[in-house]
This record gives C-alpha cells, sequence and structure tokens, in this order.
C-alpha cells in the first residue's frame, strides 16, 4: 500500500509515521523559566544528531491555544536544557507529565517527580534516572507551515548512574520508547551476521 502524503491529512501523516518510526526514545526535558518553574515534559520526536559537535534533536509542538509550549519558550529564553532518558519505572510519572499545565505550574511539583541539581548551569535532572544529558541550545529550524518546531541542543556534560554500568564499563538499561501511541519496553538484543 502507498500513502501520498500530499493527499493525506496532518493528522493521517502523524499516524503512518508515529506508527512506522518505532520504537522512538523518550526525551524527558527539564526546563526553567525566568521565575524559577520548572518544567518537565516528555518527547518522542526525538534522537541523537551528531557525536560531533554532540547534539540530539527535538521536536516540540504547541499547545492546544497555539502557543509555545513551556518547554520551548523556557530553551528560547534560557537556552539551556537537561535531556533525561528514563527507565522503566518512571513510566507513570513521565506519563502524567506530558499533561498540559499552567506556565506558573511545575510538574515536579503537581506529579511528585523528584529532582536532583548537579550542575548550577543547568536545569536540574530527574533523579535515579538512567542518563540524563545538560545542554544548551545550539539552532532552531523553521519548517515551513509546521506546527512542531526542531531544536538542536549541543551537549555539555553526562550523567549515566552508576547502577546501569556494567562490569566491562558499558551502559546497560531498559529506557522506555514509544510505539505509535503506546509505550514498549526494548526486547533481547540480535547478532548480526559477520560481514
Amino acid at each position: 500500500m502507498i500513502f501520498d502524503y500530499s493527499k493525506t491529512s496532518k493528522s493521517e501523516n502523524y499516524k503512518l509515521m508515529s506508527s512506522s518510526i518505532i520504537p522512538r526514545p523518550i526525551a524527558w526535558i527539564v526546563t526553567t523559566n525566568d521565575k524559577g518553574v520548572v518544567n518537565v515534559a516528555p518527547f518522542s520526536y526525538f534522537t541523537a544528531l551528531s557525536s560531533n559537535p554532540a547534539t540530539l534533536i527535538v521536536s516540540i509542538g504547541h499547545k492546544k491555544n497555539a502557543d509555545p509550549k513551556d518547554t520551548l519558550k523556557n530553551i528560547r529564553e534560557n537556552k539551556k536544557c537537561t535531556v533525561c532518558i528514563a527507565q522503566e519505572e518512571f513510566l507513570d510519572k513521565l506519563h502524567l507529565s506530558s499533561k498540559e499545565l499552567k506556565e506558573s505550574e511545575s510538574e515536579a511539583e503537581i506529579f511528585d517527580i523528584p529532582l536532583k541539581r548537579v550542575f548550577e548551569e543547568f536545569p536540574p535532572m530527574i533523579e535515579d534516572v538512567a542518563v540524563a544529558f545538560f545542554c544548551k541550545f545550539y539552532k532552531e529550524i523553521e519548517l515551513k507551515d509546521s506546527k512542531t518546531i526542531p531544536l538542536i541542543v549541543e551537549i555539555k556534560k553526562q550523567f549515566v548512574n552508576d547502577k546501569f554500568i556494567d562490569k566491562d564499563g558499558k551502559i546497560d538499561f531498559n529506557p522506555i520508547a514509544r510505539v505509535g501511541r503506546s509505550y514498549k519496553r526494548l526486547g533481547s538484543e540480535m547478532e548480526p551476521p559477520k560481514i
């Protein structure tokens, strides 16, 4: 079956993409606004972009009233964010934090998401997550007529929870992934044939 994106609706295109590009990692992003309110929100249109410079890309939509989401507004204003990668035990809180709140309300407070300040110059990380990237704004990409804004952020520092570092020094954990409208845990690894 062939789908012509010029003839399908935007919502159909979204459904096709989000059901086909799977599993997608989830960026659980922490930002602060100018009043010090901590915003925590998950985004699944997200991935690594490059290791040199060390960058991530995340697409951020708008609120129902068409205003920029707090995450986007905060990164534009303060030029910093902390991107956390959460394991399965955080699924409920991660999902709850996707709820749209007022700018003056903090998901961390309302949903009891524990935070930990690691570096004064960056927003806090979510305590006990497997991985956190402390990032600075790098670039915003303009997509004509798009409701999402792709942002590139540059990794300045990274935290890895010691309990997820194996005896060989490799990071080994089971992150929450997005599959369509559902979440998924990663399955077993497959060894490729030798070439």
